[in-house]
């Protein structure tokens, strides 16, 4: 019998030696191999895709993605490609994410469609792709938004009733083409459509480049009459204006940049009415929470959109709720968003540190 079982054993052992050598898994083997797979721990590798430098919107948004990156604990690096360029330029930088082997990618896309073949290309390389501020409409793709449409539609309202259904305003938009701009383009148009009495005098395009916005309301302000100024976010350069050129004030419409809400709680004597709707670029952290959250196997909803806020300048509270003065003119104060992310706030966000930095 102890013979018989020596045999049996000799004979166990020379089937396993001859699996390994012939490459085949045992059972027990492979079944551990798909729960490492299935379980990741972190380490990860966030890849970012900016196209807009000089913009303080973009510079926090960038920030935002840093501070959730570093408040997970899982990933280890983030490497950002931040330039001035449109959809070709932009699918070459997601082409280059793609070649230094990252684990996701989060992008403000510069088109809805143009970008779809690198994103999908991406995705089938088991890439998390996540377009935050603006929609891409590439199979796989996470979507954290903003309401872009609602933006406008919301701010143009407020301010068509504070005109009381009539006069001469001024939309000015962002960069002509890209997926914010015409969605808010088309909330404004939602908007006016029930006031026609409203008469838009002047649409202009300022590459949500303060600069341009500033010399655009100059010129406009000093040229023209004008009632109301709906801005796609340059808000708080085009006031200044007002006071450059010894104008009284009329509406404005802008975002919940800290230089445009100091300016509506400061210069509200002064005859200053206007309403800040929230477009808060910590949409960055959401878009970074959702792509650890897709790495994890948690498998997040495809789309999330944040609904705005209006804060006008009867509400001085909220104002206050929102203004933060050691802030840059450029920033938004509105950087938590439950239940997406888990930094310390502002200070978190202004510190602009990623993993390792």
């Amino acid at each position: 019998m102890r013979v018989k079982s020596k045999l049996f054993m000799l004979l166990g052992l020379l089937i396993v030696v001859a699996l390994a050598a012939t490459g085949c898994a045992l059972p027990m083997a492979a079944e551990e191999h798909t729960h490492d797979e299935e379980m990741p721990e972190g380490g990860f590798v966030i890849g970012v895709s900016n196209t807009l430098v000089g913009n303080g919107w973009r510079e926090q948004m960038i920030c935002a993605i840093k501070a959730e990156a570093t408040a997970s604990g899982m990933v280890d690096e983030v490497i950002v490609v931040n330039r001035n360029g449109g959809p070709t330029e932009q699918i070459a930088d997601l082409e280059g994410l793609i070649s230094q082997g990252v684990d996701a990618i989060i992008l403000n896309p510069t088109d809805r469609e143009g970008l779809n073949a690198v994103i999908e290309a991406a995705i089938a390389q088991g890439i998390v792709v996540v377009a935050v501020d603006q929609a891409v409409t590439a199979e796989g793709a996470y979507v954290a938004t903003n309401d872009q449409t609602a933006y406008a539609r919301l701010g143009a309202e407020w301010l068509f009733e504070t005109l009381g259904g009539s006069g001469k305003v001024v939309e000015m938009r962002g960069i002509d083409g890209v997926p914010a701009d015409t969605d808010r383009h088309n909330g404004f148009m939602e908007a006016l459509a029930n006031y026609p009495d409203i008469e838009v005098v002047a649409s202009t395009f300022t590459g949500w480049d303060p600069s341009t916005g500033a010399q655009q309301a100059l010129d406009l302000i000093t040229t023209q009459e004008i009632d109301g100024i709906w801005t796609s976010g340059i808000d708080y350069p085009v006031v200044e204006q007002f006071q450059v050129a010894d104008k009284p004030f009329v509406p404005i419409v802008g975002a919940d940049n800290n230089g445009f809400v100091a300016q509506l709680l400061d210069l509200a004597d002064e005859g200053l009415v206007g309403a800040a709707v929230t477009n808060p670029p910590a949409i960055g952290a959401v878009g970074t929470s959702i792509a650890i959250d897709a790495l994890l196997g948690n498998n997040p909803p495809h789309e999330t959109i944040l609904t705005p806020k209006v804060f006008a300048t009867d509400n001085t509270d909220g104002l206050n709720a929102i203004y933060a003065p050691d802030e840059q003119v450029g920033w938004s104060t509105y950087v938590d968003i439950e239940p997406f992310t888990h930094y310390n706030g502002s200070a978190d966000v202004s510190a602009c540190k990623a993993p390792g930095e």
